[in-house]
C-alpha cells in the first residue's frame, strides 16, 4: 500500500494512491480532481485533456481537464464554471485516503471537497463529495459527480426490470432530454435490458441524457475494460434536472459519466454529500447483441461490493 506525492503531466503534483492493483492520482495544483484510475501498467480508465482546451466566463477560465470532477447541479453558466485552477488543501487520512479541499468559491461561496478512499486490495474506490455553504443565507444544490472517460467507449445504463402491462400499470422512471438529444443519433442503442450511449469522435454534436437510475449503477466499456459506478437512488427525493440522479454527455471524442446527489436546501455552514463506488474490470468480451452483453457484465456489477 502507498501514498505519495508525484509530478504527473500536466496536472502538476498530485496524491498517489496504491494498493499493489490499482492506482488513482488526486491532483494538488488544482481541483479537487480524480485525474487516474487504472490497473498498475494499464491505460488510464479517464480522460486527461491537455490545458488548450478551455471555458472563458466572466468568473474567469475553466479548464476541463478531463478526470473526475465536483460540480453543483443544476447547471448554469457561469456558475457552474467556477475555475478550479488552484492548489488544494490536502490531507492524509490513512495510507489509501486523501481529503482534497478547495479554497471557498469567490463567487458562490461554496467548498469544494473530495475524501477519496482505495481498498487495500481488488478494484473497489470511494469517493465522497462534499459541498459546504459557506455563505450567511441558505442555498439550494445538489451535489454533481462527473467523469470524462476515455474515449472510444459506450455508456451503459440499466433499463428497469420488465414487468408486463397487465401487472403494473404505473411508470418505471423518468427519462429526460436536452433541447439538442435527437434519439435517432446512430450513437444511441435502445435495448430491453440496456440503453447504451457510444462515444464516437467522427460525430461532433452533442447528446445528453438523464434519467431515475433506481439500478443503483452504470458503466463505460473501452477496449475490453469495463468501469462501473454504484451510487444511490433514494426514494421520495427530489432530483435536479426533472428527477435525474444519473446523467452521460457525448461529444466527439468526449463522454461523461455523471451522477448527480439529493437537491435541497443547504443552509449555512452545513454541507450537501453525494458518494460513488468505483470498480473496474478486465478482459470483458461484451458480444455483439444485448444478450452477450448482459451475460458478460451482470455477473461483475453484482460481484462489484
Amino acid at each position: 500500500m502507498s501514498f505519495e506525492m508525484v509530478d504527473y503531466k500536466d496536472f502538476g503534483a498530485c496524491v498517489r494512491l496504491s494498493n499493489g492493483e490499482i492506482e488513482v492520482l488526486v491532483t494538488a495544483d488544482i481541483g479537487p480532481r480524480v485525474i487516474a484510475y487504472r490497473f498498475i501498467g494499464d491505460k488510464n480508465m479517464l480522460a486527461e485533456i491537455g490545458p488548450e482546451n478551455r471555458v472563458d466566463t466572466n468568473l474567469g477560465t475553466w479548464h476541463p481537464r478531463g478526470g473526475h470532477r465536483l460540480w453543483h447541479a443544476p447547471e448554469a453558466k457561469p456558475r457552474s464554471y467556477s475555475p478550479d485552477n488552484d492548489p488544494v488543501e490536502i490531507v492524509k487520512e490513512s495510507e489509501l485516503s486523501v481529503r482534497a479541499t478547495e479554497i471557498v468559491e469567490p463567487a458562490t461561496g461554496i467548498v469544494k471537497e473530495m475524501i477519496v478512499t482505495l481498498a487495500a486490495s481488488g478494484t473497489k474506490v470511494t469517493i465522497e463529495h462534499r459541498l459546504t455553504n459557506t455563505n450567511l443565507w441558505t442555498i439550494e444544490l445538489a451535489p454533481w459527480a462527473l467523469t470524462i472517460m476515455r474515449s472510444g467507449g459506450r455508456t451503459i445504463i440499466p433499463q428497469e426490470p420488465f414487468i408486463p402491462h397487465t401487472d403494473k400499470l404505473l411508470p418505471a422512471r423518468p427519462m429526460v432530454l436536452w433541447n439538442y438529444t435527437d434519439l435517432s443519433d446512430s450513437r444511441w442503442y435502445w435495448g430491453k435490458k440496456f440503453v447504451t450511449l457510444l462515444c464516437d469522435a467522427s460525430i461532433t454534436h452533442p447528446q445528453k441524457l438523464g434519467v431515475a437510475n433506481k439500478r443503483g449503477w452504470a458503466g463505460y466499456l473501452v477496449d475490453g475494460s469495463l468501469f462501473v459506478k454504484k451510487f444511490p437512488y433514494i426514494e421520495g427525493e427530489t432530483y435536479p434536472d426533472n428527477g435525474c440522479n444519473f446523467e452521460t454527455f457525448t461529444s466527439g471524442d468526449f463522454m461523461e459519466v455523471e451522477t448527480v446527489g439529493t437537491y435541497g436546501p443547504v443552509h449555512p455552514d452545513c454541507t450537501a454529500v453525494h458518494v460513488e463506488n468505483w470498480f473496474l474490470f478486465t478482459g470483458v468480451q461484451p458480444g455483439d447483441t444485448e444478450e452477450s452483453l448482459e451475460a458478460a457484465i451482470t455477473p461483475l456489477v453484482a460481484s462489484a461490493k
